[in-house]
């Protein structure tokens, strides 16, 4: 069957290999006559799954040894309210840095937990750009800052972190996790929801400095607390199994690549592809967010008129390019490259960009 050009933005597309190993283990895994899915989460083999594919995400991304690795349920959205009821001391102020509908969301459910300020907002520019460092409302007693890394309905990226100082820095990298290298030790906490660039739906990793652990309340609900996950493994209850499966075969792919290094370097090659289309149109195509802040995992893009931009993504379709429709929320159109979207379909999206340019 020929493959779909897949610009998702999530659940989005997995490495062909991926795909290929679990369908090949897919009735028999390791010779137990089963499928992954059907094992015990208590069972030897299931466990060095889980345990290979914490180990795994440790190398890559060279989480430090006082972090905690978690797999939990509930997407990026649960974290939203699991981050200001764990680390949302009563007496401090979380801060929330704005760039677009997820960072919005995550300041609604904090709101309900707690005292929350705005240290900067980028919604007054329709979330064209990322804040500048040095126009941050930062403050040395807040309980912590919070931010989105990229931002997937509007094409922004942060290309530089604030340094938060002793007040931990969180972060929802749901969307740009291991498409670069990072230094975890800027970070308080990093959450991110698989289904982008670490898998499929249904597991989200946290990765958490463990000293933040010591400010769960007691009090929590026992699943909203970090440390009954953290004390078990992740397996206090039944873990999604085949996600993580998923999750331990990406990551795999990722080291057999060359590492996070390799990737981001494919990654810049995809997103120059399809932006040069862009910036070399003359105006025919005009990128949604300003160059400084463009996300390298989503570009987002309209034509001169919504008829043309209807008519554009109809032929795309006849042409098996699948997800290109912006979000409902602000339209226009929007390709989304994280890591498994391969060259060749980035060529592709181009090619038929410069076409339909040269015909209308």
């Amino acid at each position: 069957m020929e493959r779909a050009y897949n610009f998702n933005a999530g659940p989005a597309a997995l490495p062909l290999d991926v795909l290929k190993e679990a369908q090949a283990e897919l009735l028999n895994f390791n010779g137990t006559g089963m499928s992954v899915m059907e094992l015990s989460h208590r069972s030897k083999d299931y466990e060095e799954v889980h345990n290979q594919a914490k180990e795994l995400l440790r190398r890559l991304l060279a989480i430090p040894e006082d972090y905690e690795v978690l797999f939990v349920q509930g997407g990026a959205s649960l974290q939203f309210s699991m981050v200001p009821m764990n680390l949302l001391l009563p007496e401090k102020t979380a801060n929330y840095i704005l760039t677009g509908v997820w960072s919005e969301k995550a300041l609604d459910e904090a709101k309900k937990e707690g005292r929350i300020k705005v240290g900067a907002t980028t919604a007054g520019q329709k979330y064209r750009s990322i804040p500048e460092l040095e126009d941050l409302d930062l403050a040395p007693d807040e309980a912590y800052v919070h931010v989105t890394s990229n931002n997937t309905i509007y094409g922004t990226q942060w290309k530089q972190f604030p340094n938060t100082k002793d007040v931990p820095l969180v972060a929802d990298m749901s969307s740009d996790i291991l498409s670069k290298p990072l230094d975890i030790k800027r970070f308080g906490m990093i959450y991110a929801g698989a289904q982008k660039n670490l898998g499929p739906s249904g597991v989200t990793v946290v990765i958490i400095r463990k000293d933040l652990l010591e400010r769960s309340p007691q009090e929590l609900p026992t699943m909203l607390n970090y440390n009954t996950h953290a004390s078990k493994n992740s397996m206090f209850n039944t873990p999604p199994t085949f996600a993580i499966y998923l999750l331990g075969k990406v990551l795999s792919w990722v080291e057999r690549y060359g590492g996070v290094k390799a990737i981001e370097k494919l990654n810049d090659v995809k997103a120059s592809m399809i932006y040069d289309a862009i910036d070399q149109s003359n105006g025919f195509y005009v990128g949604h967010a300003e160059k400084a802040s463009r996300s390298v995992m989503n570009v987002t893009f309209n034509l001169a008129s919504e008829e043309l931009e209807k008519k554009f993504l109809a032929e795309a379709r006849e042409k098996g390019f699948v997800g290109l429709n912006g979000h409902r929320s602000i339209g226009g159109c929007r390709a989304s490259i994280y890591n498994a979207v391969p060259v060749e379909a980035c060529e592709a999206l181009r090619e038929f960009m410069l076409e339909f340019k040269a015909k209308n």
